[in-house]
């Protein structure tokens, strides 16, 4: 079960920068996983201001 980034995102790039399998890019106008790649660890979550990654 990936995560996947709500429209709460404000764009600040903090979950790109602490996933470790590098599954999160910069979409249109907000951040995207890469479902995948995904390694369900919740790091993304950990440092999101807003709470925009949510586990699905």
């Amino acid at each position: 079960m990936a995560y996947q980034i709500t429209d709460a995102c404000i764009a600040c790039g903090a979950c790109a920068a602490e996933c470790p399998a590098g599954a999160i890019s910069e979409g249109d106008g907000k951040y995207e996983i890469d479902a995948d790649a995904c390694l369900d660890c919740g790091a993304c979550a950990g440092v999101c201001p807003v709470e925009a990654p949510q586990a699905q």
